[in-house]
């Protein structure tokens, strides 16, 4: 983060199981930094005029979470403290993302045995209240696992001093970071990639570099629309921070991803002698992603590839995953390969220069998400919308890192990630890509709720309760002017088609989709009837 926000310093959070010193270094942080120290159990136990045993005995541990949640949205909107959370409080995800974007965040941890001997026979511990400690220690870490790994910030305290652990934390509120959630990703290969979450992170992205071992030459491909905007902000701290970089500007549109794009991408990464130590960065929306993407997997048999994406639907779906591809004149992404990132960095900063139409059009990614897996984002989307932009984001982006843990290569579950596209492709290519990829997926959303409503697998209502968010989104529900047989032969050359069907995937209700080849043209025919003027 830009160091300016020492002016006005984010509150430092400090998180972690039980028993991992997080008031202890807490204190000796705040000391100091000479800032106020607050231990939120001693809040709540103040407010609650009883122990916490005693709320988890009369009122259960749904309410003591109630409690902490109202205290730690009052604490969000404070600044300048140092805090001790429970070892639960951030698990859940709301309060996971409201403080991770309002402060520095940072995790303890500790090795089991040093929980063990921390603890004791402290009986004040009403989760523990159980013959095997040590158990309940392991499935109790293990059931958090994934909230803590989404902080960004983590220090083991095992075998260290609280006060070097209390200067490890200063170190980090001395470089002014804070504000960033951390996604992380595992791959087929074992390994893994994180996605930052977070606003002001390009200054940053020399050390997010560097702390990943990712030296080398860097060649930012971008295209002629982002780089006025963003291009300088990238390459000025890179070059600052020691990295050779040269910048490849393309010109925009899905109409310039084919072949002859990538093999001009060829021609200046060779030009600008990048080896196999090199780095490439792809600055932009989906467009540049998918370019990007396909020439690092295929320069020198591979080099290195980190994400920035800088619209909203690339930022929740097309940047995510590791698929990359360009079109050719038969059908949109027919060509293409694997690659996964090393880094996707997502700076809600990047939308400010977004038009707002381009804005509404990745919204309509955000909707599939919420229809595939996260019932509870489609409801936000359906009321007053998510709590914010960040929470958006994390929401739609575990919806698709679920699945992409699940199915990296689109063996199964992956497919689903697909729904609304085979109709949104289509609308695409027989516009000749006027229409935009965002708006083609959400007319397709309401296109595949009508073609399950037409085979027997979801209520008559779907269609409309789908239509009705996006209209309030301000995107489209019909098109006009496209041919149905046209979009049907269209179809036809779809990648995902199986044993010479067309493969559809269809939403069952809100939260469940599946994939079904056993549809009829004349369905499709007729759904298509319902999204066409």
């Amino acid at each position: 983060m830009p160091s300016s926000r020492l002016n006005n310093p984010p509150n430092i959070v400090l998180t972690g199981f039980m028993g991992v010193g997080k008031t202890a270094v807490g204190r000796a942080a705040a000391t100091q930094l000479g800032r106020p120290f607050v231990d939120m159990d001693d809040l709540i136990v103040a407010e609650a005029g009883m122990s916490i045993p005693e709320i988890f005995d009369r009122h259960g541990e749904a309410h003591f979470r109630n409690l902490e949640r109202t205290v730690l949205r009052r604490l969000a909107a404070e600044q300048g403290m140092v805090i001790a959370t429970g070892g639960g409080a951030l698990v859940d995800a709301a309060n996971r993302e409201l403080m991770t974007r309002t402060s520095l965040v940072v995790c303890l941890s500790a090795a089991v045995s040093a929980i063990e001997e921390r603890i004791g026979a402290d009986a004040n511990r009403p989760l523990l209240a159980t013959p095997d400690r040590q158990q309940r220690i392991v499935d109790l870490l293990s059931q958090r696992a994934a909230a803590y790994a989404e902080i960004p910030y983590r220090i083991d305290t095992t075998g260290r001093s609280v006060q070097e652990v209390a200067a490890e934390v200063v170190e980090l509120a001395e470089r002014g970071l804070g504000g960033v959630l951390r996604l992380p990703v595992s791959t087929p290969d074992g390994g893994g990639y994180d996605i930052l979450v977070g606003a002001g992170q390009l200054a940053e992205l020399p050390n997010l570099l560097d702390e990943r071992g990712l030296t080398g030459a860097v060649a930012i491909i971008t295209d002629e629309n982002v780089a006025p905007h963003w291009a300088d902000r990238l390459l000025e701290p890179l070059r600052s921070g020691g990295y050779p970089a040269i910048l490849i500007t393309l010109p925009a549109g899905e109409t310039h991803k084919n072949l002859a794009t990538i093999a001009r991408i060829y021609d200046d990464l060779v030009a600008a002698g990048i080896d196999r130590s090199g780095l490439v960065i792809a600055l932009g929306g989906g467009v540049v992603g998918d370019m990007a993407g396909f020439a690092a997997a295929t320069y020198l048999r591979g080099v290195r590839f980190v994400q920035i994406p800088t619209t909203l639907l690339a930022m929740v779906d097309a940047s995510v995953g590791g698929k990359t591809g360009v079109d050719l004149p038969q059908g949109k992404n027919l060509v293409g390969a694997f690659k996964q990132p090393e880094l996707v960095v997502v700076d809600p900063d990047l939308l400010a220069t977004l038009p707002p139409a381009e804005f509404r059009n990745g919204l309509g990614e955000v909707v599939k998400h919420g229809i595939i897996a996260d019932p509870a984002l489609f409801a936000q989307l359906q009321a007053d919308g998510p709590e914010s932009l960040e929470s958006m984001l994390a929401r739609a982006l575990r919806v698709k890192i679920g699945v992409v843990e699940r199915d990296p290569f689109e063996q199964g579950e992956r497919a689903h990630l697909n729904l609304g596209h085979t109709f949104a492709h289509a609308f695409e290519q027989v516009s000749r890509y006027a229409i935009p990829h965002g708006q083609a997926v959400g007319v397709g959303l309401i296109a595949s709720a009508h073609l399950s409503v037409i085979s027997g697998h979801c209520q008559p209502t779907l269609p409309d309760r789908i239509a009705d968010v996006l209209d309030r989104l301000l995107l489209p529900t019909r098109f006009t002017g496209l041919d149905p047989a046209a979009l049907v032969t269209a179809m036809s050359t779809d990648k995902k088609r199986k044993g010479g069907r067309v493969r559809f995937v269809l939403p069952h209700e809100i939260g469940r989709v599946a994939v079904h080849d056993d549809i009829e043209p004349e369905q499709v025919t007729e759904a298509l009837n319902k999204v066409l003027v």
